[in-house]
């Protein structure tokens, strides 16, 4: 029988797309020792937006966050995603600070990496794939999904070659805006598939469109294995899919999955409490919706945008924004709506409606998209845009690490001496404000630290004794000065 493998999403995408990237240590702790016991093949614990909102936001150590979850894994793989040459932000960084950023990663106990450009330009994941390589990582080399006139199906197929020559140990297809199909899956699986060969092959796809579920369940009979999932109330919505599904439909078909059914149930029940005791959402399967494909803004986006127009009384220009982002998408030669040019081209989209000229201000990261700083685009920019954007000049072609000088030496010159690799590696990506701000919270927590443990089905019958909410959300935040 053909085994089914579940990477586990809950403690990075889950709360990144339905919580704002908000699930604290303390909610994650009291469910550590029972994650190993649940059985999934992998377990994603951090990527871009966890690091970021973990220093900017929580104040907690991400590399920290890694080793309490490593230490307490014993037997399932964790794995961290980097966004290729630019890590964790949307800064691109030199290769001795992407190698030194995989080097800490393993050092933290992770066992498995997946790395992706937004743009597809593998020159921009080389650096990071030989790294963890040589770190002793797993690594996955992930296509990332959209629907354009040129992301064909051979479009991808040229671009899975690309990442077999780097020799990843698998490829994932990911799919950040839910766009995928039943019919476009069972297109662009076997393509993926066949130039795969002995690779497996991996699915990461939101439910934004509500069409995931039936891509997931086509995907198992194209003979895809492994799949990204979440546990209920962290799948679903703008989420993945829930994995009680991918089970489901995996053993109806004859497969295996190696879960503990019991234990998965478990899990959903302790973060379905975690959510009603800190007053947060819970992902619901959302219905059909086409209007995605024209636009192709991730969810959580699309409600910031409306925020921020309201905040400007502009927001019966939501239509006219939405719109304006399909043109703009077009003239820049169809980049992906994935972080950070989803940002950046709801930016510049904005500012045409509202300026009511286009391009009359280009932002000067459009300007250096234009030049051909952060990788190839798929397709030609339109010339108009082009002239407004570059004034003439000519734009470059060599990978975009290639212009950035060594990173670590500059850092120990001019901000160093750094107490330990944690420190060395926050102030590659972050100012010493933010650092300084970070420890000093990390410092708060430690002096009030009470090394005891509270088993986690006490805490779930003390919130069922006390049938109080409000005393529940009183104890998980006690819960927080109870872990390190």
């Amino acid at each position: 029988m053909t085994q089914i493998n579940l990477i586990d999403v809950t403690l990075r995408d889950g709360h990144q797309s339905l919580w704002s990237t908000r699930m604290t240590n303390a909610m994650i702790a009291p469910w550590l020792s029972s994650l190993d016991q649940v059985g999934f093949h992998t377990i994603d614990i951090v990527g871009g937006a966890v690091f970021d909102v973990c220093v900017r936001y929580l104040h907690e150590n991400p590399w920290q966050r890694m080793r309490t979850i490593t230490g307490k894994l014993q037997h399932t793989p964790c794995n961290v995603w980097i966004r290729g040459q630019s890590l964790f932000t949307f800064e691109l960084f030199p290769d001795d600070v992407v190698e030194a950023t995989v080097r800490q990663i393993a050092a933290c106990g992770v066992r498995h990496l997946t790395t992706y450009d937004a743009l597809n330009d593998v020159r921009n994941v080389e650096v990071s794939v030989r790294a963890a390589l040589s770190a002793g990582l797993g690594v996955t080399g992930a296509l990332v999904y959209t629907c354009s006139p040129v992301h064909t199906d051979e479009y991808y197929r040229e671009r899975a070659k690309e990442l077999v020559a780097l020799k990843v140990d698998r490829i994932c297809i990911k799919d950040p805006s839910g766009l995928l199909t039943p019919d476009r899956i069972k297109t662009l699986a076997p393509v993926v598939m066949e130039v795969a060969a002995d690779v497996p092959v991996e699915l990461h796809s939101h439910c934004l469109s509500g069409l995931a579920p039936q891509v997931y369940s086509d995907a198992l009979d194209c003979g895809i294995q492994y799949f990204h999932t979440a546990v209920p109330p962290l799948s679903d919505g703008a989420s993945l899919p829930d994995a009680n599904h991918v089970v489901r439909e995996a053993r109806a078909r004859g497969g295996t999955v190696s879960v503990n059914d019991g234990k998965l149930n478990e899990m959903a029940d302790y973060f379905t409490w975690v959510a009603l005791a800190e007053d947060k959402p819970r992902g619901m399967p959302v219905e059909y919706d086409p209007s995605i494909y024209k636009h192709q803004i991730p969810g959580g986006m699309i409600s910031n945008l409306k925020s921020q127009l309201q905040m400007a009384k502009l927001e019966d220009r939501l239509c006219d924004v939405l719109d304006e982002v399909g043109r703009v998408r077009e003239d820049l030669g169809y980049p992906i709506m994935v972080s950070p040019f989803a940002q950046f081209l709801v930016t510049q989209a904005t500012l045409n409606v509202i300026q009511g000229e286009r391009y009359r201000t280009i932002p000067d990261e459009i300007r250096k998209y234009a030049l051909g700083y952060y990788g190839r685009p798929a397709a030609a920019m339109s010339p108009e845009f082009v002239e407004r954007a570059t004034g003439g000049a000519a734009p470059v072609t060599a990978r975009a690490a290639d212009f950035l000088a060594p990173g670590i030496p500059r850092l120990h010159r001019d901000r160093g001496p750094f107490r330990d690799d944690d420190h060395r590696l926050l102030a590659a990506y972050y100012s010493d404000a933010l650092i300084d701000e970070l420890f000093a919270a990390e410092n708060r927590r430690t002096n009030k630290l009470r090394f005891t443990t509270t088993p986690l089905l006490e805490m779930l019958d003390y919130v069922t004794r006390n049938k109080d909410i409000r005393s529940a959300r009183i104890k998980i935040r006690d819960f927080e000065l109870m872990v390190s």
